[in-house]
């Protein structure tokens, strides 16, 4: 007979299982990464319980069962479930043995103390500032060019090249905005995120929606739109802030 903490779903009704298993916003895959991943953190389901069902996720997440699965199997190459089949199967949390990548994430969340949020917050006023602003400057073929080069740079990049070749994008909105202090600023807060996004799984289907995203986002700065390029970055920026709190957040 299999103990009831490995045959049966964890109970998620009621108190911070309504709370966390509410509906997702605008990032469906990554905002479900984050809730899976705190409800595992914060005990909801422990190592050795298995999570409620696909059905039941996916309607109380507000998700497509795609999405649930596929944030499901990201978890599981990061080492935080497993899939078990047979009579008593189904995807388990386990716990994980720490890796290089997860010590560096300890680190850097030891470092940072409190500051993550403050760090998400100030990325979030300068990038989306910028963004509204490249829209409303943008003037020359020439900067026109360089946005959709460095656009064509980030959606072909090998993951190896992902995270500097999607910087040097952002930096380019900057520059198209036409004030040096805030592409240095930019700059600053890149360095700074980009280490974090390195202590964190490189996720196909989240570089997948940011080369999405991305093209969306140079499409309304060419459009000369400034409050849907302003828009667009916010919901941007809130994938991979919900990616590092889901990741990072102890």
């Amino acid at each position: 007979m299999k103990a009831s903490s490995e045959v049966a779903d964890a109970t998620l009704s009621g108190g911070a299982g309504d709370a966390l298993f509410r509906p997702v916003r605008t990032n469906a895959f990554e905002e479900t990464i984050e809730r899976l991943l705190q409800a595992i953190k914060l005990g909801l389901i422990a190592p050795g319980e298995r999570l409620p069902s696909e059905r039941e996720l996916a309607v109380r997440l507000d998700v497509s069962r795609v999405t649930l699965r596929e944030a499901i199997r990201s978890l599981q190459q990061a080492g935080y479930i497993e899939s078990r089949r047979g009579r008593y199967g189904g995807s388990f949390v386990i716990s994980p043995s720490p890796t290089s990548r997860q010590v560096q994430a300890g680190r850097l969340v030891s470092e940072l103390g409190t500051a993550l949020e403050e760090h998400l917050t100030l990325r979030h006023v300068l990038e989306t500032g910028a963004a509204e602003a490249a829209a409303r400057q943008l003037s020359s073929p020439e900067q026109r060019a360089h946005l959709m080069r460095r656009l064509a740079e980030t959606t072909a990049a090998e993951p190896a090249d992902y995270r500097r070749l999607d910087s040097r994008l952002h930096l380019a909105i900057a520059e198209v905005a036409g004030v040096p202090t805030l592409t240095g600023l930019i700059a600053d807060i890149r360095r700074q995120m980009n280490e974090l996004l390195d202590a964190i799984p490189l996720l196909e289907i989240n570089i997948n929606h940011s080369n999405e995203q991305h093209a969306d986002i140079i499409a309304a700065i060419t459009d000369g739109d400034p409050p849907r390029a302003r828009r667009l970055m916010a919901e941007h920026l809130a994938g991979s802030a919900a990616l590092l709190r889901g990741f990072l957040t102890p």
